[in-house]
This record gives C-alpha cells, sequence and structure tokens, in this order.
C-alpha cells in the first residue's frame, strides 16, 4: 500500500473525551483526556499495535495539542507521550501547567 494513500484523520471526540486517530476510516489509536476548568489534562496516549512505528502517536499528539490551545484551554501532560512529546515541542510550553499532587488526585477521583 502507498503511504501517500492512506487518509489519516485526527478528531476529538467529546462524548468518550478522547481524540482518535483514523486511518482509512478506522480507529488507529486515541489520546484521553479530562477537563479541569481550563485545563486538559491527558493520561492516556496508546496506537494499535499494527500501527506503531508510523509516527502516527505524534501525529496525533500534535493536532490533539493543537486543538487545545485552539479551544483556549491549557494542557497538563500526566500521559509520559504527551509529557516526552512536549519535551520535545516547546512550541506548546506557554500552554503547559506541570502535574502536582492536586491534579493527579483529582484525575483519579476523576476515574474512579
Amino acid at each position: 500500500m502507498n503511504p501517500s494513500s492512506v487518509a489519516v484523520i485526527v478528531e476529538r471526540v467529546d462524548a468518550e473525551r478522547r481524540y482518535e486517530i483514523l486511518v482509512d476510516g478506522r480507529r488507529a489509536g486515541l489520546t484521553a483526556y479530562r477537563d479541569r476548568g481550563e485545563q486538559r489534562v491527558f493520561f492516556h496516549t496508546e496506537i494499535h499495535d499494527s500501527h506503531t512505528g508510523q509516527g502516527l502517536g505524534a501525529q496525533l499528539v500534535q493536532q490533539a495539542l493543537a486543538d487545545v490551545r485552539a479551544s483556549g484551554k491549557r494542557i497538563v501532560p500526566v500521559c509520559p507521550y504527551v509529557a516526552t512529546f512536549l519535551k520535545r515541542h516547546d512550541e506548546f510550553a506557554n500552554i503547559t501547567d506541570p502535574v502536582t499532587p492536586d491534579v493527579l488526585r483529582w484525575l483519579k477521583g476523576e476515574l474512579g
């Protein structure tokens, strides 16, 4: 299959509180969040095994964080993948908040 002919779309799925990356219409991965006031707390990112090594995780997170910026929210990178991405992409530094014990307690309550 020619990679340039593959349709890759990132979309926010508000009902599921996550961003999904779709490859030819099928979900290839997601990054999950919970909103805490003006903060969007990212806590889990995954790419399906059949799609690893294709740069989809970076594409997913890049577009999710751009959407956070466009919506006027701030990023809290609890998810290790998102945190690592942010270390390499300082263009989001001005809208990134630290992961604090308070945020972690709140997230634990949200996730049950």
